[in-house]
């Protein structure tokens, strides 16, 4: 019987191959080298060069994909149009659908991460797991999102460049074998890369990462993604061009009273932004319970959508297109002030929807393109609004649209200074800063009060990612104010109301140990709570009361997911408990997790020790 070989370890790969290169090169150690190839670099050297590589690989990557989208969309508009007729239709129905199935088949067989836009995945990686991304979501991600964004869907490319770049600048990091925490610094370089190169706008992928990744303006960061963001952009301007994301002919505007209109428009801005953000969350949230629809048949529902509502529009307006895709197309169109106010509606509305459908059903995509166009819909309507109303010169129509633009992106993104450099940079237009800025902020606001998260971060919160492992993950933002769903526990473990304290204490208390428990009536409902310490005390006396009975021998404190982390503590103290039951707004009997007073110190005890790192 032979012997089976000993696998090598990692370590005794590492020495073989160095041995054989010894005797390749004649040499006897490391130290008989010649000064060439001994030349070490420091760490700080070599976090510099992982920038410059990762700024490089970034660029191509993010070029790349950009290129294989614009090109798969254009084969298809393409064909399409050549067809005419009622075949044209079928294909503009079908193959957003068709386009949603074959990407579900990719992402429950082959990664499931490249799911959405890839920045909720990109924050749990850099916040859970150290930055540790791997290669597989990149390519993965490069496909699937290749496939639903150029055949149709309502999504975009930019958010999911900024994933792929961040994976590949963490597998650079990962393979020339940095550390964990230095590993972690190379997800914003890569994700700062990826959006100068997606969008070529160097200073805005800055403040997006601080805004949105670190939320943070730290200078130890800064120079690493300076570096990487502009060699991208450089990499992107090179095999592109070096114009503008939109080539727009805009006057040089002087200050005028039509500009207060931003006051009217950064408020609907706000509001429109609240309703777009509860829409996706909502259908979302529902469509995650389509139990008997596989998984993977949900992305071609969604692209089913997008055909219809896009070919709608697309008959009514007599070929307008911007439903489908970026739409990219008639946003220029309306930024050129080349669209009528009933085209501007209707692309509003269908896109609306159309990308709800397709980012809550799971498409691969993001919602950058799509914020950015809807932005652009509703401040050519309020161009043509002014237009209705006074005798204004030409361009002010066009410079609304800017001006929406960028208002709806502050109330969607939440990332208000990337928004001002985001869109002076797209569109090279310095005259507007002034109510670009003014309509920004008031969007940004308004949004803010109806919502105090964020859509990424409420995206992470509907997956069950709390935030309570994520130490800096709030910044230097005021914690207590946000609402306890960012904190409390979701993976519950609950008793039974008809269980005895035997039964308890066997099947649930000994393997999962926790100070408290959520019990439960025979509908599932909640029936109250019981402490460790009362079920251990009934065995002890011997009772043979159930768990229900323990449970209701004290009042039952409960909080909602939308109240203050401020709130929760306080009602806690004052209730002289260490938890409490989180619940539905509209039923109270529906569990939805629990917030312990060992969760909130843990989260003030976070931010403090950060504060003071830093």
């Amino acid at each position: 019987m032979k012997n089976k070989k000993t696998p090598e370890t990692k370590v005794e790969k590492r020495k073989s191959l160095l041995n054989k290169l010894y005797e390749d090169l004649n040499l006897k150690s490391i130290r008989d080298f010649p000064d060439w190839m001994r030349w070490k670099l420091t760490d700080a050297q070599r976090f510099l060069f992982l920038c410059i590589l990762s700024g490089l690989a970034c660029g191509l990557v993010a070029v790349g994909f950009h290129m294989t989208i614009h090109w798969i969309y254009e084969t298809w508009m393409h064909s399409s149009q050549e067809m005419g007729g009622a075949l044209q239709g079928w294909v503009l129905i079908l193959t957003p659908s068709i386009a949603g199935l074959v990407v579900g088949l990719l992402l429950q067989y082959g990664c499931s991460s490249a799911v959405g836009s890839g920045i909720p995945q990109a924050k749990q990686a850099y916040y859970l797991n150290f930055g540790i991304m791997h290669l597989k979501d990149a390519i993965f991600r490069f496909v699937a999102g290749s496939l639903s964004v150029g055949l149709g869907n309502s999504l975009g490319r930019e958010g999911p460049t900024a994933h792929i770049s961040s994976a590949v600048a963490s597998k650079i990091g990962q393979w020339f074998g940095l550390a964990k925490s230095s590993v972690r610094s190379m997800v914003p370089v890569g994700m700062g890369a990826g959006i100068a190169a997606a969008f070529n706008t160097p200073f805005a992928a800055i403040f997006f990462v601080f805004e949105e990744l670190l939320e943070d303006f730290s200078s130890k960061a800064l120079g690493g993604i300076l570096i990487a963001v502009v060699i991208a952009a450089v990499v992107a301007r090179s095999i592109l061009g070096e114009h503008a994301t939109f080539e727009l002919d805009l006057p040089t505007y002087s200050t005028h009273y039509w500009m207060l209109i931003v006051l009217a428009m950064g408020l609907s801005a706000g509001l429109h932004g609240h309703f777009f953000v509860t829409l996706l969350l909502w259908l979302r949230s529902k469509t995650k319970g389509w139990k008997k629809i596989p998984q993977w048949v949900k992305p071609g529902i969604g692209g089913l959508s997008v055909g219809l509502i896009g070919y709608t529009v697309f008959q009514i307006t007599n070929g307008s297109t911007g439903v489908f895709s970026m739409g990219y197309d008639d946003l220029s169109s309306a930024l050129s002030g080349n669209l009528v106010w009933t085209v501007l509606l209707l692309l509003f509305i269908g896109k609306f929807f159309a990308t709800a459908f397709a980012y809550s059903l799971g498409g691969s995509g993001g919602i950058f393109a799509p914020v950015l166009f809807l932005g652009g819909m509703l401040g050519g309507l309020y161009g043509e609004l002014l237009y209705g109303l006074f005798d204004l010169p030409e361009g002010v129509d066009a410079a609304c649209a800017v001006l929406g633009m960028g208002a709806f992106f502050a109330a969607v993104i939440r990332c208000p200074l990337t928004s001002i450099l985001m869109i002076f940079e797209m569109t090279r237009n310095y005259s507007l800063i002034l109510p670009l800025m003014l309509g920004n902020m008031l969007a940004y606001v308004v949004a803010g009060r109806l919502r105090s998260v964020s859509i990424y971060d409420a995206l992470l919160i509907q997956d069950k990612i709390s935030l309570k492992r994520m130490p800096s993950y709030r910044g230097q933002r005021d914690w207590r104010n946000l609402p306890v769903s960012t904190i409390m526990t979701h993976d519950l473990v609950t008793l039974q109301a008809d269980w005895t304290t035997e039964d308890a204490m066997n099947n649930v208390i000994k393997p999962h140990r926790h100070h408290a428990y959520p019990v439960l009536n025979e509908h599932g409902e909640l029936d109250g709570i019981v402490t460790c310490h009362e079920i251990e005390s009934a065995i002890q006396e011997g009772s043979d009361a159930r768990v229900g009975e323990l449970s209701h021998a004290k009042a039952l404190i409960t909080v909602n997911p939308d109240t203050s982390i401020r709130d929760v503590a306080n009602r806690l103290v004052l209730g002289e408990v260490e938890q409490a039951p989180v619940v539905s707004k509209r039923d109270s009997k529906r569990l939805l997790g629990i917030i312990t007073l060992h969760d909130i110190a843990r989260q003030q005890n976070a931010i403090l020790d950060k504060r003071e790192e830093d």
